[in-house]
Order: structure tokens, then sequence, then C-alpha cells
């Protein structure tokens, strides 16, 4: 595919931003623009009413609704955005005759395609101006957060600003909430614009492309109790929200003769990883479960990462809790059936742990019920893809059960030529058939893509298909310890020191920028000579 990807360029400087208040009716104007196409007036958002994210899909309903992500205002380079309780502002491109790009998210999916248009090769006059919108101020690299419990990372180094990662760029940054979304692009229609994004600060932005690249957030609805007792892992906040309980429960439990009992649902990727991970933390002084409905772990993962996980676990005595799920979690100091007199949990406190009711899924096995300190939840996750207001005109956004935008195989959404959806909000299958899975791996991919497709949807050049690449599978094992399956070598497994080697340069490779990087690569460089002393310090102390 390389070879088709036009050479990189010298980078333009940063164009100048400005912003024209606008009267509440011109405001409405705007935001009517599809009134051009004879299909009558959109119904108006009501700017004073906060919305959050809401994915609804039904066997009735799978068509986009409404718009909904939260963050609050802000912009690079000093520029600032109005107020939420402010009037409506229309946002004013600096050039009205290039071509105008808003990417909403800016995970993988969407930072990476912003960077991939910042790189190519544009005419002059059709170099686009590119708008990107996040909820955060930070972008994530989420299959580190895991390095953020064992201390391997700091936090800037997997979780810089946008605002240093497109410093350099032409590409305009704004922290706010999308409200509302109203396409003007569907089929058969020839609109002056293809659409406008509607912020919750009150700004309203036109056009020409859209990129959705929303992603999703863990879901905790399914099961009774979860949304109140477990904490997902899935973002920068949830990294810290586990990292704090897991300190206040060290320190509540220092000197004395009891254990931290954790429980882990789920033994996916992200659940093993978890698992790993605290069970090398806590040590002696953790139990660590992890359950999952299957009789195996890591079920769709290479059988050379399963073993490595499997031998792992089973060296830092991870209870594993297979063929059960959790039927629900509620608070309470229920009596645990497993602990022994005079084990290291009889004498233990949990006055504030939460009971979890285990169920078999087949049948012949009696359920369970187990305490844990602290739950971490890392099964299911819901498309957090916006929503447009019910209308009786065809603007709808096609979704599937999940949530995710239908899309044909050059990214682009049914129906809407001018809006591209990637990463958690796109739905796409390989050649056997099956879905893609959620993963950054498959968003770096589409974000390439939808960066070439932008590009030649632009300049009237035919648009690739995308096809999906399997490069392998990694995962942590905790610190100094991982396992890579490479797709190009079958049966090879790159286990221990050097499979987190392995693991450490293929992400250092993936981050945002060259800057970062280099960063990032001296920061890592300068722990390892560190702890490569004093490890040899250690071991000269103990020859003596």
């Amino acid at each position: 595919m390389n070879q088709l990807l036009p050479p990189l360029h010298q980078k333009n400087p940063i164009a100048s931003m400005e912003f024209t208040l606008a009267s509440s009716a011109s405001a409405k104007t705007a935001l009517l623009s599809c009134r051009q196409m004879g299909l009558g007036s959109p119904k108006l958002p009501n700017v004073w009413r906060r919305s959050s994210w809401r994915s609804r899909s039904s066997r009735r309903n799978t068509s986009l609704r409404t718009v909904a992500m939260s963050t609050t205002a802000g912009l690079v380079n000093n520029m600032e955005a109005p107020e939420a309780n402010a009037q409506n502002v229309n946002y004013m491109w600096p050039d009205k005759k290039r071509p105008r790009i808003c990417i909403i998210g800016g995970g993988f999916g969407g930072l990476y395609t912003a960077l991939r248009l910042e790189s190519l090769v544009w005419p002059d006059d059709k170099k686009p101006q590119v708008v990107l919108i996040d909820q955060s101020e930070r972008f994530v690299f989420k299959p580190l957060l895991y390095e953020l419990l064992s201390g391997e990372v700091e936090a800037w180094e997997i979780a810089p600003q946008f605002s240093d990662l497109l410093a350099n760029t032409g590409v305009r940054f704004f922290k706010d909430r999308v409200k509302c979304l109203y396409p003007c692009d569907h089929l058969g229609t020839n609109a002056p614009t293809a659409g406008t994004v509607h912020l919750e600060s009150g700004l309203l932005i036109e056009y020409d492309w859209l990129v959705l690249a929303i992603g999703a957030e863990a879901k905790l609805d399914i099961v009774p109790g979860a949304a109140d007792y477990a904490l997902p892992f899935y973002t920068l906040e949830d990294a810290h929200r586990v990292d704090k309980k897991l300190r206040e429960l060290e320190r509540k439990n220092f000197g004395k003769d009891s254990a931290i009992r954790v429980a882990v649902v789920g033994c996916g990727y992200g659940g093993v990883e978890l698992a790993a991970t605290i069970s090398e933390r806590l040590q002696q002084k953790g139990i660590v479960q992890a359950i999952n409905v299957d009789k195996t772990i890591l079920s769709n993962a290479p059988a050379g990462n399963r073993e490595a996980a499997l031998k792992v676990l089973s060296s830092r005595k991870v209870q594993l809790i297979l063929g059960y799920f959790v039927r629900c979690i509620t608070k309470g100091n229920e009596p645990q059936t497993d602990a022994e007199p005079g084990s290291i949990d009889s004498a233990a406190d949990h006055s504030e742990s939460v009971t979890l009711e285990l169920q078999p899924a087949e049948r012949g096995l009696q359920g369970q019920t187990i305490r844990a300190d602290i739950v971490l939840w890392t099964i299911g996750s819901k498309p957090l893809l916006p929503q447009l207001e019910p209308s009786d005109k065809p603007y709808d956004i096609p979704l599937n059960a999940r949530g995710q935008a239908e899309t044909d195989e050059t990214l682009r959404v049914k129906g809407h030529p001018r809006i591209f959806a990637v990463g958690d909000s796109s739905t796409l299958r390989d050649r056997n058939g099956k879905l893609l899975p959620a993963t950054a791996q498959v968003a770096f991919q589409q974000a390439d893509f939808a960066g070439w497709n932008l590009w030649a949807a632009i300049n009237d050049r035919p648009l690739l298909p995308f096809r999906y690449q399997n490069l392998g599978e990694m995962m942590t094992l905790g610190k100094y310890d991982a396992a890579v399956s490479p797709s190009f070598t079958d049966g090879l497994t790159l286990e221990g020191f050097v499979g987190h080697t392995a693991r450490k340069i293929a992400y250092l490779i993936r981050l945002p920028t060259d800057k970062h990087r280099v960063q990032v690569g001296i920061s890592w460089l300068l722990k390892s000579t560190v702890d490569s002393v004093a490890t040899i310090q250690t071991m000269l102390t103990k020859a003596q």
C-alpha cells in the first residue's frame, strides 16, 4: 500500500484563525443551510440543554439521531471558544476557498487521520483546513495504560497534550462537546455545505468533509451493580482512578496480615493484562481472581500468547474462575468460603468490600459468591457515535446493532459521501466476513486509508478500498514481561524481556509525532539505564 501514497512535503506555516460573532438569527440560518435543498428545515436543538453521550440501537431504530460529546471549550494557539452559555457563534474558516475538514474525536482514528492529512502533498488551492474536536485536552495511547499501574511510564509519555502534538501543523484543535450534527450530503443533493457541527459551547462549524472517530466507552449497564461498584479500565482517568484505589488499599493494609482482594471481570487481553500487572504489583499482599465466561482465557488470541499468559498467571498465583459470568454486584461483607483459618486473608478487614454473585455458563456447575476490595471491569464497550435529533428528513446515518456507522469499503458512511467513519465508529469486516476488532491496530490502519481517501476525493482521484492487515498481537504481562506473536512467522512468540522490549519498540515507533517519539525514547532509555545499574548493584551486594 505504501507505494500508492504521496511523498511527504514541507509543512506550511500555521494560518491565522478568526471568529466572527453572529446574531441568534444568523446562527440559525447557518444551522438551517439544508433548506436550500428543498427538504425543509431540520429541527433545531435546544442550545441551553446539555446532552450526554448516548447510543441507541434497536431492531426498529438503527439510525443516527443525536450528537453528544463531553468536553469543555478550548482551542490551540491561545484561541478561545465562547462560553457554554454564550450566544451562538459561527466559526469563520481562514480561507473560504480551500476544503474544510472537521474531525470529531482525537483518539487513534481521529488524531492519526489529521496527521496523515498534514503529511500528504496538496495543490496549494486544495490543501484542506482541518479542525479536530475532542472531549479531552490529551491524546491517550491506550495500549500503554497498564504501564501506569506498574510505574514503567509517566502520564506525559502516553498522554501528551493535543496542543503539543499539533503545534507544528495546520490542524486546529477544539476542546469542546459536540451537541448536534446536521449532515446535508445525502445522495442526490447539491448543498453549498456538506453539513454543520453544533458544539455545546455554541460554536457552529460548517464543513465540506466530516470524519467520525469518536471511539467507545466501557459498558457497565449490562450487570446490576457494575456501574456502582466496578471500575472500568478504558481511559486515562480510569487508570488514575484504579491506581488511586490500589494505593489507598495498600496504605490501609500496610503492616497488616491481610490481603487485598482484586476481582477482574473478563479474560480477554484487557483482563489478562490487568490481572498480570496487578498481581505482580501486589505480590504476596494481594489475591487476584479473574472471571471469564469461557472455559479458557484469550479464546481468540494466538496459542503462543495464551500459553505465555497462563504460565505467568499461574506463577503469580492468579485464581482463574472460568465458565462463570457475573450475575450481580452488591455492597456488603459476605462471608468468604475460600478463606481458610490462619490464611493471610482470614483476619482481613473487608468492611468496604463488595460481593460478586457468579452464575455458571453451563449446567452442571453450582453458583459461587466471591468478595473483592476492588472490581475491575474489562468486558463490553459501547460506541460513542453521535445521534441526530429525530427528523422525518433523509439525513439518518445507518447504524448497526452496536451503534456503529455502516460504511462501505472506502470507509465512507453509506448514503453520505462526505462523511468518513474510522475506529470504533465504523463497522467493517475482514475477508472472512468477521467484524474487525476494536483495537488500536485497526484504527491506525483505517486512519491511514481515511487520510488518503480524503486526499483522493478532494483531488478527484479514485478512492482505495480498506484492507486490514493483521500484523500480530502483543500484550504486557507485567514489568519487563510481555508476549508478542507477529503474524509474519507462524508459531513464533516472543516472551519475557525479549517480548517486552519488542513491544515497547513497536509502540514507540507508533507514537504520534517525531518529537514525542524522541522525548519518550530518551526517557525510557534513561529509566532502563538506571534500573540496570540498580540491578547490578543489588547483585554485587548479595555476592559479598
